[in-house]
């Protein structure tokens, strides 16, 4: 029988490497007419239906005041063939950079906010702030989905998640268990 003695501590600083929150995923906004767009490995779906979404976005990062002041968002679901372009995104600041002309991704005006979609990426998910009560101590916005769409070119898309210390994995081989699901087939 395994005891605690027979196992390693691990640092709390270091927790969120150990429950992979989800794909890393860009942000766009648009401030006073500029579209932003930023790197946000923090975040996860609360609910699906319908749909609630949360994401950290601090006020150490250039998106914060856009979507504080407009309430909405593009959350861009990028692919690992973009890996290189997701890091260096999360490397700049868009109080210094216009990162879609810096990156070459192309703003394509959405149906129900005004910030852009990202044509490269896989999936773009139009949002309107839900729910700002734990921003404060936090910084987390709950969003909730308005519009989303998929690029039908990428029909099996590899996504990025990031290890939360510079490395990330790829997604693997499919699992369908979708069977086993009995209690909740209304989902499939």
């Amino acid at each position: 029988m395994i005891t605690v003695d027979d196992l390693r501590a691990h640092p709390l600083h270091q927790v969120h490497r150990l429950i992979e929150p989800g794909p890393v995923i860009l942000i766009s906004t648009r401030h006073h007419g500029t579209p932003n767009v930023m790197t946000n490995g923090f975040n996860m779906m609360v609910r699906h239906a319908p749909p609630l979404i949360a994401a950290t976005v601090g006020p150490w990062d250039h998106s914060y005041q856009a979507l504080v002041e407009t309430g909405e968002c593009v959350i861009a679901v990028p692919t690992a063939d973009m890996a290189a372009t997701v890091v260096d995104i999360g490397n700049c600041s868009g109080a210094d950079v216009d990162k879609f002309a810096e990156f070459d991704l192309t703003a394509v005006d959405a149906e129900q906010v005004d910030a852009p979609l990202i044509a490269e990426c896989h999936a773009n998910i139009e949002c309107r702030v839900a729910d700002t009560s734990l921003v404060s101590s936090y910084h987390l916005f709950l969003l909730e989905p308005v519009r989303a769409w998929t690029d039908p070119s990428q029909p099996a898309p590899e996504l990025l998640h990031h290890r939360g210390d510079g490395t990330f994995t790829v997604d693997g081989p499919v699992l369908d268990l979708q069977d086993r699901m009995t209690k909740w087939q209304y989902l499939l």
